[in-house]
């Protein structure tokens, strides 16, 4: 590949000698080559070299060589691990170019709306000066914006609106209302967070069911009560489980006796009537020990919001599933939301293989390489930097207690203060970077022979991640110093000496406020200046060391550690990175804590001194494989599961389609009726069995009632010689007959009715079905104590189930067409609206659902918006211009209320 890249760079000439409407004009060339029988590999060579002109005309960038090399792997459908800084959005453009060329449409998976924006913005200028057209999938879209962004030949967007979209298609009417045209290529950015830490659970789309929020509540204070006392459940945090002992059953049993909650005359808690009461039960018990505020969750404006463990954001409209995150707000005294009942669900993996060509590109996929083979056939290539990494990665440093650590912590920020050394550290949730933050302003240092109390610095956390690209932006100033829950899909570079994309963006949005219009010549002056600023300080940064990065606990996850060290070091830049670790960490304290706390004490380990290892990094990094296995195993168990209903989603989604497709159903509803009679007669009229046992009255009832035929069946079947045969064909003309008759009646209208009542019989039975599998995944594994094993049960239990769904289908559209009663008059008023469905993607661990817009309590951002001022919750004029506004909407207070006061 390096050599076909020296190919490319000798074909630059060449490129550097055309015009821009030249340039422009080889992407028409290209597609009437692909026309003639040429394949995209032939052309890989001249396409490449034209982005990489392009790029340096439009954005002033040149593509490197191993730049190019990572496009090989993305065209080949691999994986490119590549580090961060080293222009994996760039490295994108030249695949994306060669794929689109085609014509069949190229999606780019991105982790967010923001990235997705910026990225269709910024690289589709290279797209469009090369006449391709791009479009952008971001929450709140209309149907036609999206139809629209689908027909470009570029799309960008989140792996949630790609598989939503997917799903919706499945549940609409008219061919014309689907939005998405076939699933050609992919290329998804941080590719391991996609489809390994986001795959653990599927995506869904739900909608409400009844009421039980008051029972939610009366549960919760049932169970409040029972854990005062810790005998009565067992809490392993190793494997996330919480169960009641029998103790706590028997305490339970009698406080919900007592309270009435069971069902009369049940045999007590675990009776089959009262298993809707355990169910609650168990997720209160939940909630309440597992969920911790400010760590796994917060409550902003009565809401309760989750946080994502891997990016430390919050996650606007996710819910968790199966009653426990109402469960969590009956405990937090929040309103309590109704639950959903799921309508239509994939699994991020079984959606991303069904791209013909799949490929990623991510700073970090070394550790999960095998994983990715396995379940979607895509190879890791560790694409080499363009210049040598200058890091410097000290060993771990291990201290007895967390607040030992914490000391350590607060007196190397400030020693890289001191030095004008930009310094990042992470935390691994909210609640610990905001106890740090507390530290630093607490921390009082000599500086200069004077007593200074507090380090400035920037938290960024879920709380403000609507600031965080001009946080990361900012993090490489000499003397910044950046307090960061997480740094993965972040997407933003950080560059010492800043950004001078960022602050000249910065610079127009205080120009706009103050109303004062920007000429092009101001701003190129301005950037001049803040460029000639930069420069300065990064040479400052340089003479410090380069960013030091510094992490202040283990995550349970390689790469998540691995991502936040790569954010120094960028681009051969000097950098330095070092972990501090406590024995009172969740990962050591889980997997190690007692061992290693009885070693430091035999060593005569002393307060504030740390140990430090090359045999503890490796035990550590045990302790994290451990984790990471149990987690694949997760994903690849729900993936089996998922597999064995996969081929039924394909099969029900293809019918659906057809069935939307065709003009005419009364060829397909005809054989639906045979079967259905084939079906009556065999069940009461046995092949084999003499006429005296035939089931003569059984057989009479079903025709009357599902095929609305009197028929005189005792006469038929009292005629000498007449068989089973011969009666179920004379009940097939018969019904033949009034299948025409009744068209006649309706006459025109009959087609859409049919399809229109196919469709809906259609969704209604999938969602039965889906409801009937959750159930059963559910109870399944309950079978491997009978010595059986629970996939294989699951894979007969299911088809079984499928089974069903096909005889149910067939005999409800034949029941509904061949009885129901037509009238024609005017049309009723229209019907209440029915209430909306709404998505949902369960977190990696905890099951959560992840769509912006949707609010939990049932306003969109923009009815948010809307809110009078009254409205705010108390203490809102405190609101900085530039946080976000308090009403939940997601915009910053001075684009909403703020712009109001």
């Amino acid at each position: 590949m390096a050599a076909r890249a020296i190919k490319i760079t000798g074909l630059e000439p060449a490129m550097q000698a055309l015009s821009d409407d030249q340039l422009r004009g080889k992407t028409v060339e290209f597609r009437e080559r692909l026309a003639k029988g040429e394949t995209l590999d032939g052309l890989l060579d001249e396409a490449f070299a034209v982005v990489r002109e392009a790029a340096r005309r439009v954005l002033g960038q040149r593509h490197y060589d191993v730049q190019l090399v990572g496009g090989m792997i993305l065209h080949r459908g691999g994986i490119a691990e590549m580090r961060t800084g080293e222009g994996k959005t760039l490295v994108a453009t030249c695949p994306v170019y060669l794929n689109a060329l085609a014509g069949k449409g190229v999606h780019v998976i991105t982790v967010n709306d923001y990235l997705a924006q910026r990225d269709s913005e910024w690289m589709g200028q290279v797209y469009r000066f090369l006449g391709l057209s791009v479009g952008v999938i971001v929450h709140g879209l209309s149907q036609a914006e999206r139809q629209a962004a689908y027909g470009s030949d570029i799309t960008y967007g989140t792996n949630n609106e790609f598989g939503f979209d997917y799903l919706r298609d499945n549940l609409v009417y008219e061919v014309t209302e689907m939005v998405q045209r076939g699933h050609n290529f992919a290329i998804v950015d941080e590719v391991d967070s996609i489809l390994i830490d986001e795959a653990r659970t599927p995506l869904i789309i739900s909608g409400p069911t009844d009421d039980k929020s008051d029972f939610y509540r009366t549960i919760d204070l049932l169970v409040k009560e029972l854990i005062k006392d810790t005998a009565t459940f067992d809490y392993d945090e190793k494997q996330r489980q919480v169960i009641l002992t029998e103790e706590g059953s028997e305490t339970v049993e009698e406080m919900a006796q007592a309270a009435g909650h069971l069902e009369e005359d049940s045999a007590g808690l675990y009776d089959p009537a009262n298993i809707s009461v355990v169910h609650h039960i168990n997720q209160a018990l939940r909630a309440n020990v597992m969920y911790v505020r400010d760590k796994d969750y917060i409550v902003r404006a009565g809401e309760v919001i989750l946080i994502d463990e891997f990016t430390g954001r919050m996650m606007q409209g996710r819910r968790l599933s199966e009653g426990l995150h109402q469960a969590i707000e009956a405990k937090e005294g929040a309103v309590v939301q109704p639950e959903n009942q799921t309508l239509a669900s994939v699994t991020i993996q079984n959606y991303f293989r069904l791209y013909a060509k799949l490929s990623g590109m991510t700073g970090t996929a070394a550790t999960e390489a095998q994983e990715f083979l396995d379940i979607y056939k895509m190879d890791v290539a560790e694409i080499p930097t363009n210049r040598p990494v200058a890091r410097i990665d000290d060993d771990d440093e291990v201290y007895r207690t967390a607040a030992e650590k914490n000391r350590a912590v607060c007196l190397l920020i400030e020693d890289c203060y001191r030095r004008k050394q930009p310094i990042l550290v992470g935390t691994v949730s909210i609640e610990k970077s905001e106890q740090l933050s507390e530290m630093l302003k607490a921390h009082t240092f000599e500086l200069d022979g004077k007593t200074i109390r507090g380090i400035p610095h920037n938290v960024l956390n879920a709380r403000y991640h609507e600031q965080e690209a001009g946080i990361v932006a900012d993090a490489g100033v000499p003397g910044a110093v950046t307090i960061a829950t997480n740094m993965a899909g972040r997407g933003t570079d950080i560059q010492l000496g800043g950004n001078v994309d960022m602050r000249l963006a910065t610079w127009r949005e205080e120009q706009r406020d103050a109303g004062v219009e920007v000429t092009p010549q101001q701003a190129l002056d301005k950037k001049a200046e803040i460029e000639a600023d930069i420069k300065d300080l990064k040479e400052q940064a340089l003479a410090s060391g380069g960013l030091f990065v510094l992490g202040t606990e283990r995550h349970e996850s390689r790469r998540i550690d691995n991502q936040l060290r790569g954010r120094t070091g960028r681009q051969g830049d000097p950098g330095h990175s070092k972990f501090f670790l406590s024995c009172e960490d969740d990962l050591l304290r889980i997997f190690a804590g007692e061992r290693l706390d009885s070693i430091m004490r035999t060593f005569g380990v002393q307060e504030g001194e740390a140990i430090t290892h090359k045999w503890l990094n490796s035990a550590i990094a045990t302790a994290q494989k451990r984790v990471e296995q149990r987690n694949y195993e997760m994903r690849k168990n729900l993936l089996k599961y998922d597999d064995v209903i996969n081929d039924q989603r394909k099969a029900v989604f293809e019918q659906r389609q057809e069935f939307m497709e065709a003009t005419d159903l009364q060829e397909i509803i005809g054989e639906f009726r045979d079967e259905v009679i084939s079906e009556f007669v065999v069940r009461h009229l046995p092949p084999k069995a003499y006429a005296e046992q035939w089931d003569i009255e059984g057989l009479d009832a079903h025709v009357q009632q599902n095929l609305g035929l009197q028929l005189p069946l005792a006469q038929w079947a009292a005629e000498d010689g007449i068989g089973n045969e011969e009666i179920e064909e004379r009940i097939r003309k018969a019904c033949d007959a009034r299948a025409v008759e009744r068209n006649q009646m309706v006459g025109e209208h009959m087609r859409n009715i049919e399809k229109s009542f196919m469709l809906q019989t259609v969704d209604l039975q999938w969602r039965e079905h889906l409801m009937h599998i959750d159930h059963l995944r559910t109870v399944i594994g309950l079978r491997g104590y009978g010595q059986r094993d629970p996939l294989n049960e699951f894979k007969t239990e299911a088809f079984t189930l499928f089974e069903k769904l096909l005889v149910d289908l067939r005999l409800n559209v034949t029941r509904w067409l061949m009885t129901v009663e037509f009238s024609f008059e005017e049309p009723p008023p229209p019907p209440m609206p029915i209430p909306s469905t709404f998505e949902v993607h369960l977190d990696p661990l905890t099951g959560e659902n992840e769509v912006q817009g949707f609010r939990p309590g049932g306003l969109l951002a923009d009815q948010r918006k809307a809110l009078p001022v009254s409205a705010l919750p108390e203490g809102w004029q405190s609101t900085g211009r530039n946080q976000p506004c308090p009403c939940g909407s997601g915009s910053k207070f001075k684009h909403c209320h703020g712009a109001l006061v």
